[in-house]
């Protein structure tokens, strides 16, 4: 698997893992969350969880902040801006903003992964203004249009 060189800074000194894949051949690294104490979040809260990092990316390049879909499935936990975007330029702590989507309060203890890190390439486009674009079969046919 190909590595980018990617500066990352512990922003407190506790002891978790820098993130990391669970497997050898998993996209995204775990983001835990760094805090003192365990928070609760009841159903309908959405909150900040702090990762305890920030990181400088290279140019070209941005960072995804995805869900974690054992926690979706197990506890109603999602992201409501999935995924989030990390910014080469950016430098302040990633930030995972939770959601309890179920029915259940919900405990985020210490150390728990809440996310992953997915790495991408940007491609910025090279606009062609045109007055009528090439036809296809799908047209214009928009939400649903493809059926089930």
């Amino acid at each position: 698997m190909e590595q980018i060189p990617v500066q990352i800074k512990r922003l407190r000194r506790l002891n978790w893992p820098l993130p990391e894949p669970a497997t050898v051949q998993s996209a995204g690294l775990d983001l835990r969350a760094d805090l003192d104490e365990a928070i609760l979040l009841v159903p309908g809260q959405t909150t900040a969880v702090p990762t305890g990092i920030a990181i400088s990316l290279p140019d070209g390049f941005e960072a995804q902040v995805r869900p974690r879909s054992g926690l979706a499935l197990k506890h109603s936990l999602g992201m409501l801006n999935a995924p989030g975007t990390i910014d080469a330029d950016y430098r302040g702590e990633i930030k995972v903003l939770l959601t309890n989507f179920g029915s259940q309060d919900v405990t985020i203890s210490p150390g728990d992964r809440i996310a992953q890190l997915v790495f991408s390439k940007v491609f910025h486009p090279r606009w062609i203004e045109v007055d009528e674009l090439p036809e296809s079969i799908r047209g214009a046919g928009g939400f649903g249009h493809s059926g089930k």
